[in-house]
């Protein structure tokens, strides 16, 4: 029963935004209906400023880490059963977040943060990487989109590459796909040039 339980822990705490909440408590705003309508860190951030968007992304990788940490912790051995759950635990959490059931399944993340926080227990060498790309790419392109896909676009590589698990690798390219899905709407916004950007003003 511990490890059904967990499953179904992994999305319950993956359905927690935190970005909502958050903003509900220190602002008495729907972040909803504000900005770009996400409840992700950087849409709070953009609309509540960086003390809330710092929590809400630490909140967002906390739902992603703690799960996998306690399927680990479970199953204490490294075989294929156990990868085979931490990574169950791992699309629970970052489906609750894309889908969470206290918002009826709709307004979810877009997944970047939580799937950092799975991926730091499934693979820490990978996500070092991962993240250097995506600090890389903000930096190159003033977009966090930008990062984030090229993020999740390396993830699969390094985790194959650190982990030699097929597992944990198609784990990592299901999220992927998932990431990618769901900033549909901001790559075609790069595309046209009309991404939010971090620093200055947009392009119209």
């Amino acid at each position: 029963m511990k490890f059904l339980g967990l499953l179904l822990f992994a999305y319950l705490l993956g359905s927690v935004p935190f970005g909502l909440v958050l903003t509900r408590i220190f602002t008495s705003e729907d972040i909803r209906q504000k900005g770009s309508g996400n409840i992700g860190a950087t849409n709070v951030r953009r609309v509540a400023g960086t003390t809330l968007g710092m929590f809400t992304l630490a909140g967002d990788v906390f739902k992603g880490a703690l799960p996998v940490y306690l399927a680990g912790a479970i199953t204490g051995s490294d075989n294929l059963s156990c990868e085979i759950y931490m990574c169950s635990v791992a699309l629970l959490a970052f489906s609750g977040h894309l889908y969470p059931i206290f918002l009826k399944f709709k307004s979810g993340g877009k997944g970047v943060a939580t799937a950092a926080g799975c991926f730091i227990m499934l693979s820490p060498a990978a996500s070092i990487i991962a993240v250097t790309v995506f600090v890389i790419f903000i930096l190159l392109t003033n977009h966090v989109s930008a990062g984030s896909l090229a993020a999740a676009a390396i993830l699969p590589v390094a985790v194959l590459w650190f982990t030699r698990s097929w597992i944990i690798s198609g784990c990592a390219v299901i999220i992927t796909i998932l990431i990618y899905f769901r900033h549909r709407d901001n790559i075609k916004r790069l595309l046209k040039g009309t991404e939010s950007v971090i620093w200055g003003k947009k392009r119209l």
